[in-house]
């Protein structure tokens, strides 16, 4: 066997483990900070605030005493407050608390009031939350949005020639089909629906402050603009920017001849014959049913091979205000949390395939994915992970800060804290529930194409 054949897998191999250790450290970091920063303002004391487990590499001790510390193994971190009996907060060191000061008895997390020990909890998964705006809002302000009137900003590469649209062309109609304003819902969908399917067609446009007519593209194009990861086009590696000019012998030239015969396709292999850079290459590939959120809510099953298009040129943009755009950072956090309970409740109902479920291989691989497509990809999928954890963490589940917040209304309610037997019970099943969790989704990992 020829080594130098091993060294692309390799690669591809640390660049997933490197991609997926340094989103989970981000991550468990601003989740862990959240609780030790609350505990901090809410006179509660952390001992150790840890990113990684087990051998300590690397730690120093800060004013507030607290050691910062980084562990041999990257796969998480936390949080040890004074009179904890170990690194997960889960038990109290009984006899060392019951020896303190009333002082010190209140920095510590079971001696701290009810509201203390609450928002410290509860600022784990808030902070998950604030991270995802924070980069939802700064990538919104990055890229902007698209300019009203619309103009061409760039126009991107494609197969044929003898097209004359610019840069700086200001888009007026094509084929005599007038611009729609695109603050009208909908609007601009009815205009690409309305116009004749053709790889070249006729525009109307501003240049140079006159009127005049050009040729170009398709406006909506056979391109991949995204590849999903780990779907049909991703497995056969397709590319970004990549046309698709032929399905099956059949010459195609707008994305919707691409997508409905994908749909009608009933999972069979299509033959693709794709424009790269030039040249002309080969793919074969079968579509996979796939369960797609929908605006008015709910899934819908579909036949995909995880290519989204856009627009045959790049539209020039406007910056945003940073008042609009953490607006748009709150939105946008909103709707992954709403998306994300509507699939959980579908998948318990049934109606949806637990192959959606993604375990520790499937995010790695996409953490790979994404780095392989940008920065600001790899960059976008922190903020959806992040969303995720934090909902996670608010489940009413034992072990997790969701469960330690409804033992909290418990006590809130009743005058008093569970038990320790009925803590302990409860604790158990929860990790139980917790690894079996886990398990299923390992093994949807493994076991879904």
């Amino acid at each position: 066997m020829d080594i130098t054949t091993l060294i692309p897998q390799f690669g591809s191999l640390f660049t997933t483990i490197l991609a997926f250790v340094v989103a989970l450290s981000v991550i468990v970091a601003i989740h862990e900070y959240g609780h030790y920063i609350v505990g901090r303002w809410s006179g509660i004391k952390a001992e150790v605030f840890s990113l990684g487990f087990g051998p300590v590499l690397f730690s120093r001790v800060d004013k507030h005493g607290t050691r910062w510390q980084f562990a041999l193994l990257p796969f998480g971190g936390y949080v040890k407050f004074l009179g904890d009996a170990n690194a997960a907060s889960a038990n109290t060191d009984s006899s060392a608390v019951q020896e303190m000061t009333p002082e010190m008895r209140r920095q510590t997390m079971i001696g701290a009031p009810l509201w203390a020990r609450s928002a410290t909890v509860a600022a784990g998964p808030v902070f998950n939350f604030i991270l995802s705006i924070v980069v939802f809002a700064g990538l919104i302000m990055f890229q902007g949005r698209v300019a009203d009137p619309l103009v061409v900003g760039e126009v991107s590469p494609l197969p044929g020639e003898g097209y004359t649209l610019q840069p700086g062309d200001q888009l007026l109609a094509i084929e005599d089909v007038a611009v729609p304003d695109l603050d009208e819902t909908g609007a601009f969908d009815d205009f690409i629906n309305a116009l004749p399917i053709s790889s070249s067609l006729t525009y109307s446009v501003v240049r140079d402050g006159q009127e005049v007519d050009v040729t170009g593209p398709y406006p909506m194009p056979p391109r991949a603009v995204n590849i999903s990861p780990q779907s049909a086009a991703y497995n056969i590696d397709m590319r970004q920017g990549d046309v698709i000019t032929a399905v099956d012998g059949q010459p195609i030239s707008a994305f919707s001849e691409l997508k409905d015969i994908v749909e009608t396709s009933d999972g069979r292999a299509l033959q693709l014959k794709v424009w790269r850079e030039g040249e002309i290459l080969d793919f074969a590939l079968a579509p996979r049913r796939v369960d797609e959120p929908q605006p008015e809510g709910g899934f819908k099953t579909s036949w995909r091979i995880g290519i989204s298009g856009g627009l045959a040129f790049e539209p020039a943009t406007e910056r945003l205000g940073l008042g609009d755009a953490v607006i748009g950072g709150v939105e946008r956090t909103g709707q992954v949390i709403e998306t994300s309970l509507s699939g959980l409740y579908h998948l318990i109902a049934g109606r949806i395939s637990s192959c959606n479920i993604s375990g520790p291989i499937g995010i790695a691989q996409v953490s790979g994915a994404m780095v392989r497509q940008g920065a600001d990809s790899f960059i976008l999928f922190i903020a959806f992970l992040s969303t995720a954890v934090g909902l996670l963490n608010l489940f009413p589940i034992p072990v997790l800060d969701g469960g330690h917040l409804v033992f909290y209304a418990y006590e809130a309610v009743a005058g008093r804290p569970p038990s320790d037997r009925a803590l302990r019970l409860l604790m158990t099943i929860g990790l139980t529930l917790i690894l079996a969790v886990m398990a299923f989704a390992i093994g949807t990992d493994l076991l879904c194409p």
